[in-house]
């Protein structure tokens, strides 16, 4: 808890001269007015981050948290819950698709075990930071206990720390866990009294008992659980997740150091919502990839009050949203430093 409230004590608000100085350029260059569109709010945005009217951001990871989730036992997903395991393993190899999407981009993935079911070998290329084997069933009781909630946060503000130091300019937040759209409806659900059946969709796979069936499991898991609202990390112990929590983590951790942190899709908005209870100011830090597939995606963006760049139909997750945004970042920084203005090319406007 120590770790978590320092990290959360030392995060700032933008720099908000640094932000006029960015607007004023922008308005400045030989385009017309706001004919960039959001490439111009990004960049005022990274300007108020950094600090730096011009900041570069040449290297990019992309932390992605694994877990299990004891829900699965309640037929809420088609897939066999061995696939989580089997899919860490192949995020870490770079075969999947986060890793084929990072490429382009120049991004690192880091794929942190945080909760997943088995233990892999030493020498797979998963960071072992597991506080237990997979969350519990949110059907019968907690997903977990509050010093485990708790943990994961602080090993996403670990993470994030460690790539930070390493040089990391800018985070994506990805996550890998079968099962994991029921806690995260679950939460959506009661952070904005939102009824399951208008923000519950298939996943990854529904089960046999189809959307119906999951929108029980899910109303059963907040009456069993009767978690408050008002305490996001009561949330996320009761029906929330361990890569939910460590997602929230990361952002948190990127925000105390003035990193941006761009976000995947609707799992990785649920543990944004999770951040920004915790610490408002998060959300100033915050870069929304893509418009999840998932129904709950559009409600979680629109309650967070944010508004995806992208709009591909995608629902992977594992940060491949974040991926295919990182360009855009880039582009709205080379916008700053290498676009001219009128009175650098002697024209007066």
């Amino acid at each position: 808890m120590d770790l978590l409230k320092q990290t959360i004590g030392r995060i700032e608000g933008l720099d908000l001269e640094m932000m006029d100085m960015a607007q004023s350029r922008v308005d400045s260059l030989i385009k017309p007015p706001h004919s960039l569109g959001r490439l111009e709010d990004l960049a005022v945005q990274l300007a108020g981050i950094y600090g730096e009217l011009y900041p570069v951001v040449d290297q990019k990871a992309i932390v992605v948290m694994a877990a299990d989730h004891g829900v699965y036992e309640e037929g809420v997903s088609s897939n066999p819950q061995e696939v989580t395991f089997a899919q860490t393993m192949f995020i870490a190899k770079g075969i999947t698709g986060v890793g084929v999407l990072a490429k382009p981009a120049g991004a690192k993935i880091v794929t942190v075990d945080i909760g997943v079911k088995g233990d892999f070998p030493s020498d797979a290329g998963v960071i072992d930071r597991k506080i237990k084997q997979g969350a519990g069933n949110i059907a019968t009781g907690p997903a977990m206990t509050i010093e485990e909630a708790i943990g994961s946060l602080e090993v996403g503000i670990e993470i994030a720390e460690a790539e930070i130091r390493n040089g990391a300019r800018i985070l994506g937040t990805g996550e890998m866990g079968i099962g994991n759209t029921t806690p995260s409806t679950a939460i959506l659900s009661v952070l904005g009294d939102i009824p399951p059946e208008e923000i519950t969709g298939n996943g990854a796979g529904v089960g046999n008992g189809g959307i119906s069936h999951k929108v029980r499991v899910i109303k059963t898991a907040i009456e069993v659980n009767n978690p408050d609202k008002r305490d996001a990390i009561d949330v996320l112990a009761k029906v929330g997740g361990l890569e939910i929590g460590g997602m929230a983590g990361v952002m948190i951790g990127a925000a105390a150091n003035r990193v941006p942190v761009v976000l995947d899709g609707y799992i990785s908005t649920i543990a944004a919502l999770l951040a920004v209870a915790i610490e408002p100011k998060v959300k100033d830090y915050l870069i929304p990839s893509h418009a999840s597939a998932e129904p709950g995606g559009k409600r979680a963006s629109e309650l967070l009050g944010i508004r995806p760049l992208l709009h591909m139909d995608m629902c992977l997750g594992e940060g491949s949203g974040a991926a295919l945004a990182f360009p855009l970042v880039e582009a709205a920084c080379n916008m700053m430093r290498e676009m001219a203005t009128f009175s650098e090319v002697g024209l007066e406007i």
